[in-house]
């Protein structure tokens, strides 16, 4: 029989997105302090957002609007980056995209974080844009997930196929 194993991954479920994205449309549209300022959220791509609206102010509202709707949906404030307002003409713009994935070098560190703080008898395999932690015991791989949480790598980390 196989060793205990379980993924670390980081994905964001579009779907939930999406409804986040939907729901803070219509509170731009329908809040009195944004009546007149033209603010809008709208998907621009597969992974990419866009906030517009014609004061920095307002587009940093709207963006603040989008955050809250993501937290109400269980998306991770970490799953979503983005830059600063431009101006574009008359309208300030913002645009975010969605982060998915592991990096090679975020990987790499939550390894070593793995091998230096973690149980012995735990081993941390790189495959493709997620990791996979396998060893002896069911409560070692536990104990490496509360590792895993308490510690901040800049991503969402979710944890999979715990078996």
């Amino acid at each position: 029989m196989a060793d205990p194993s379980f993924d670390v991954v980081s994905k964001v479920d579009r779907q939930e997105v999406d409804n986040a994205l939907r729901q803070a449309a219509k509170e731009l549209s329908t809040r009195f302090d944004f009546r007149g300022t033209e603010a809008k959220v709208e998907w621009t791509g597969d992974e990419s957002i866009l906030i517009s609206a014609e004061t920095e102010e307002r587009c940093l509202a709207a963006l603040e609007v989008f955050k809250e709707k993501l937290v109400k949906r269980s998306v991770s404030q970490k799953a979503f980056d983005h830059g600063e307002p431009a101006v574009s003409g008359k309208v300030y713009k913002l645009t975010g995209t969605l982060v998915q994935g592991i990096t090679t070098d975020k990987a790499k560190e939550i390894a070593k974080k793995i091998r230096d703080e973690g149980p012995k008898g735990v081993q941390a395999q790189i495959q493709g844009d997620q990791l996979r932690v396998s060893g002896k015991k069911k409560d070692l791989l536990q104990d490496v997930i509360a590792l895993l949480k308490g510690a901040d790598f800049g991503i969402a980390l979710q944890f999979t196929n715990y078996r």
